[in-house]
């Protein structure tokens, strides 16, 4: 599965203005619950259950928010881009700039895997990362992750 076949240009937020963890979950989940035709204090809901959990600041800048939701139907991606960085309680402790929110339907755990493995594979590309924190604007944004979606 190709990243751009679930991300949609609205759901890429290039100024994250969000200082903590919730902010963050509740800024991306804007479009990505509009998207989805579902609420967007629902979907904040589970992303701070599955928090709880533990964190998915991954670490080197990057953090992967994911859930299953209940009623969605299809997966559904966001993106987000935080200039200052924000502390997403990361397991390394360093701030956090790039984040790819991910929902996807409650039953459908090997697809929920297989694109966060994706999203995971593609991060570890140090220069893919360095130029989404240079991207100005959602475009230039959509268009580095297109070419990195080729590759894989």
């Amino acid at each position: 599965m190709k990243i751009l076949e679930v991300l949609q240009k609205e759901a890429i937020l290039v100024n994250l203005n969000a200082r903590d963890k919730k902010g963050v979950l509740d800024e991306l989940a804007t479009p990505v619950a509009r998207i989805a035709n579902q609420d967007k204090e629902d979907l904040v809901r589970v992303l701070i259950e599955r928090e709880r959990l533990g964190s998915t600041g991954i670490g080197g800048g990057v953090g992967i928010p994911h859930g299953k939701f209940k009623n969605l139907k299809s997966l559904c991606l966001g993106f987000g881009l935080s200039h200052k960085g924000v502390d997403f309680e990361s397991i390394d402790g360093l701030p956090t700039h790039l984040f790819f929110l991910l929902v996807t339907p409650e039953n459908s755990t090997g697809l929920h895997l297989r694109v966060l493995a994706k999203i995971s594979r593609i991060l570890k590309n140090d220069e893919f990362k360095q130029r989404l924190l240079n991207a100005v604007d959602s475009d230039e944004i959509f268009s580095i992750i297109k070419e990195v979606d080729e590759e894989f």
